[in-house]
């Protein structure tokens, strides 16, 4: 009965994220935003990150035949057909295309008129599937610096603020690129606070902070010279953003709003945290796995967020969520009627095709079953290997939206068969 009993709620767990990623994909949510706006006039449309297909698409299904031309670039496995072409690139560490893909920008803007309208799309990934660097940097050296900071633990925040000293796009700098035509962003949110200077590296908007000296202490020797061949950003007063209008259709508590609502039609109590979900992410997957433990039966417990996880010089399979449910998974060990879920609403955990995972009081021992140990999988970054082997992992595929990540958390009383 308990077998059976795990298995509904799964279930369960997995149409509330189904409802959560619904709320937020770009394709529904940036056409329902054009179609209220009422926009009338033809446009030139840019898009990137790894949800610009699904929005380009919402704005096909809006505007029709008033889109004039479109630049369209994502991750690589997430192109969708469009009647225009996509170019697909690295993410999250930039590659040979997301060169091509900033060169091929360039040439799009110069082409359009200076007068005419341009809708830009913006998403997570944005920063690295589309680039263009100053002269002496070279693409070695962009990776060299991405892949640092995606192992440094360094927060998105400050990731960003590195990586637009080395860009002639991000900062700013291609709203001075398309001045003085008149732009229309649309933004899915995946960074704390939805901070415009953070999505996507900031390219459309002023960052005051890009006029205060970097701390170069952060950063290792060998990368230093590297950033010190940035170019100056424009200034926060400048001309070119005053001709960009700037909105965001899709947001972290929206898709914990849909996730609560879901929980609640299938007859669950909802506890929708309000902690944002960061730092360290075994610490954050431990924290929220004895919440779990505390709460009343039949409640599910919403959360969302974004952790780190510092990397150790050879990682194995996995990304933060399925560190963070692992971590988790060791606090909920032997507790029966209870299940943690952990996914990146972008439908990618790391450098992997999976989403995250869901764990419950048995999956230490269903991993420890094929040998393998939780503490020394968590410590070399190697989550995934053991949550595929209790056969926890989850996959979506991609999902048209970014908004960080979602976790999700129920506490069942155990019943007699």
């Amino acid at each position: 009965m308990q077998g059976n009993l795990g298995t509904e709620h799964r279930e369960q767990l997995w149409k509330i994220l189904e409802a959560a990623l619904g709320a937020v994909r770009g394709s529904a949510c940036v056409s329902r935003y054009l179609r209220t706006r009422e926009l009338c006039e033809p446009v030139y449309l840019i898009a990137f990150g790894k949800a610009a297909c699904a929005m380009a698409r919402g704005v096909l299904e809006a505007l029709g035949d008033r889109i004039l031309d479109a630049c369209v670039v994502t991750k690589h496995g997430h192109a969708e057909p469009l009647p225009w072409p996509v170019i697909e690139a690295g993410h999250p560490v930039p590659d040979e295309q997301s060169l091509e893909a900033g060169r091929r920008l360039v040439d799009f803007a110069r082409g359009i008129p200076s007068d005419a309208r341009v809708l830009a799309l913006l998403s997570g990934g944005a920063s690295a599937v589309l680039d263009l660097l100053p002269n002496g940097v070279t693409l070695a050296d962009l990776q060299a610096l991405n892949g640092w900071l995606l192992g440094s633990g360094l927060d998105i925040a400050s990731m960003n603020r590195i990586r637009k000293q080395v860009s002639l796009i991000k900062g700013g700098r291609l709203a001075r690129m398309l001045y003085p035509r008149r732009v229309l962003c649309l933004a899915i949110s995946d960074v704390p606070g939805d901070d415009r200077r953070a999505i996507g590296s900031g390219p459309l908007v002023p960052d005051e902070d890009l006029q205060k000296p970097l701390d170069m202490a952060v950063l290792p020797e060998h990368l230093r010279t590297i950033v010190s061949r940035g170019t100056p950003a424009p200034a926060p007063d400048d001309p070119c953003f005053e001709a960009v209008e700037f909105h965001i259709v899709a947001r972290l508590d929206d898709a914990k709003r849909a996730a609560a609502e879901a929980a609640r039609r299938l007859g669950y109590a909802v506890e929708v945290e309000t902690e944002f979900v960061s730092g360290d992410a075994v610490e954050a997957g431990a924290r929220m796995a004895a919440r779990l433990l505390r709460s009343a039966s039949g409640v599910v417990h919403v959360w969302g967020g974004e952790t780190t996880v510092k990397l150790p010089v050879s990682p194995g399979r996995g990304g933060r969520n399925q560190s963070l449910a692992l971590s988790a998974a060791r606090v909920l060990r032997g507790v029966s009627g209870v299940w943690f879920l952990a996914a990146g609403t972008d439908g990618t955990d790391g450098p992997t095709q999976d989403a995250g995972a869901l764990v419950d009081g048995g999956t230490i021992d269903r991993g420890e079953a094929h040998g393998l140990d939780a503490a020394d999988s968590i410590a070399r970054a190697d989550a995934g290997t053991f949550l595929e082997a209790s056969g926890d992992l989850i996959r979506t595929g991609p999902t048209g939206t970014n908004v960080m990540d979602v976790f999700l958390g129920l506490r069942e009383q155990a019943r007699n068969g």
